[in-house]
């Protein structure tokens, strides 16, 4: 028992997934950099720092502390505005960006939600007690085995697929999001196997090159693998070391740096000690070449975070909003227990966002919402409604409606008809031309995770300063979280070497085209 439990927590640990759209007054910035000596099939290394942020990141760099970034940012263009996914948690942020679509295309809603087709409730790796309670084969079966080959959708290509259609190799590093078109074998560790009852390997299918921690790697002698199986920074690095040291390196590779996400839960926004760790192995990676400046010939390093986080208040009372007491007059599924007809309620927080599943015909989706919204840290609630997304905030009068198509276009050519009071997602409208505020992109996003599943749900969305809990979920009070929609979770940096080709739109979903441009 106590290996499995090392195993479940260092599992839930490893692929625990916890954004730059111009501020109001702000011209929307596009990434123009420098260009590489020979413009001919260059190589591009996306590198994805996990939560990294501008304030800290600037502090950093202007203490001396991460040199490899600084090189970066002096050798490239940046802005602090890349728009993230939503719900702004990993798992979501990262299909968005291979898959080039939102959840309503890619069909991955959350880290954590409700499948109606199943009956079950889904876990990509929210904490090792809700692990502990779904179960580790369950767990293991969907973070290692369903998510990439199941459940992220078939209707949908991802870069990896798309690139290897035209002749060009891709890799993947630590990217928990990377399926493609090879097999590949995923070794389970030979103790966890024993001890836990899992089957000791996966199939599944991902890019030509692929490296996950201790269940494949490139590098046989990459030993960083007792800190979380291998899904760390260090291991990360030396992989991607081990391919240019070989000359191998691929046309496209996505290496992720999972490390900073952990500190800024544990210690809050303006730490720079998850960055710094980034860095030092990004040096690594650097001092490979004779110089620094080696490395930029031939190749466009692309560096970006994935979303921001956001303090959550230390005060537990006040800062965690537990949506299992608000709802309390309903009978609410358990994480280890199955579907009954007493069940009313599906809870799954994500963080600073939740979605609430309607399970029972009994209940009016009405009342739940006249609950929740005497909350005053809930910023919104919105569901579907007569063919329309509605939207309703405790602070606003009225409730606000959407849907795709209409008169209206925003910053991004997307149509909208709306109806109702558009202050509520904090939208501004002149001459048919919508300004987002507080929300990036805030309609085709909460379009996205509207449409991401089947099933009668709500989504609610905290205000800064506050997190949704559920049955076993983290906790980060006094720390850092991401999840919602507002642009203290949304907003994150991107550092672009190597290319003078502009990027119509710095949003995450767009990153794909242009990186598929790139390589043409």
């Amino acid at each position: 028992m106590q290996f499995r439990s090392i195993f479940i927590v260092c599992l839930s640990i490893l692929l625990t997934s916890c954004s730059l759209h111009s501020d109001h007054n702000e011209e929307q910035v596009r990434p123009i950099a420098i260009q590489t000596k020979n413009q001919t099939s260059p190589k591009i290394v996306l590198v994805i720092i996990d939560s990294l942020m501008d304030q800290p990141l600037k502090k950093a760099i202007q203490e001396n502390k991460a040199p490899a970034l600084a090189f970066f940012l002096h050798h490239g263009q940046y802005s602090k505005n890349l728009v993230s996914s939503y719900p702004t948690m990993s798992v979501t942020i990262d299909s968005t960006l291979i898959t080039g679509t939102y959840p309503d295309k890619h069909k991955i809603p959350g880290l954590v939600w409700y499948d109606e087709g199943e009956q079950r409730i889904v876990n990509y790796g929210n904490g090792w007690m809700e692990i502990l309670k779904t179960g580790a084969t369950q767990y293991a079966e969907d973070a290692l085995y369903q998510f990439n080959n199941i459940d992220l959708s078939p209707h949908v290509e991802t870069i990896h697929e798309e690139l290897d259609k035209r002749g060009k190799v891709t890799a993947a590093i630590n990217s928990i999001i990377y399926r493609g078109n090879y097999e590949h074998t995923l070794k389970i560790p030979n103790l966890i196997a024993k001890t836990t009852g899992l089957p000791d390997q996966y199939n599944t299918f991902g890019p030509k090159i692929l490296s996950l921690g201790a269940f494949i790697r490139q590098d046989e002698h990459n030993l960083h693998l007792m800190n979380k199986l291998g899904i760390n920074d260090a291991f990360s690095a030396q992989e991607l070391k081990y391919l240019l040291e070989n000359d191998t390196l691929p046309e496209f590779t996505i290496l992720y740096f999972p490390g900073n996400d952990n500190v800024v839960h544990k210690k809050g926004p303006m730490t720079t000690e998850g960055i710094e760790e980034a860095d030092k192995q990004l040096q690594e990676v650097l001092n490979v070449f004779p110089n620094w400046r080696n490395a930029l010939d031939h190749r466009i390093w692309m560096i970006i975070g994935d979303s921001q986080q956001s303090a959550v208040k230390e005060d537990k009372e006040k800062g965690l909003i537990d949506l299992r007491e608000v709802l309390s007059d309903y009978h609410i599924l358990k994480l280890n227990e199955s579907v009954s007809k007493e069940d009313e309620l599906v809870i799954t927080a994500n963080e600073r966002m939740a979605y609430v599943y309607k399970l029972s015909d009994d209940i009016s989706l009405q009342d739940i919402i006249s609950k929740l919204q005497k909350d005053e840290r809930i910023a919104w609630i919105a569901w579907k409604e007569n063919g329309m997304i509605q939207v309703l905030s405790g602070d606003h009068d009225g409730v606000f409606q959407f849907k795709r198509n209409g008169d209206l276009k925003d910053v991004y050519n997307q149509s909208w008809s709306i109806k109702g009071n558009h202050s509520i997602l904090d939208l501004t409208i002149s001459q048919n031309h919508i300004q987002y505020g507080d929300y990036p992109d805030g309609l085709a996003r909460l379009y996205g995770a509207m449409h991401s599943q089947k099933g009668d749900f709500l989504i609610v969305d905290a205000k800064p300063g506050y997190e949704f809990i559920g049955e076993s979920s983290p906790q980060h009070t006094g720390g850092g979280a991401h999840g919602s929609l507002h642009k203290d979770d949304s907003l994150t940096p991107i550092i672009v070497t190597g290319t003078n080709k502009s990027i119509d739109d710095l949003r995450m979903v767009d990153l794909k085209k242009w990186i598929l441009d790139l390589l043409q």
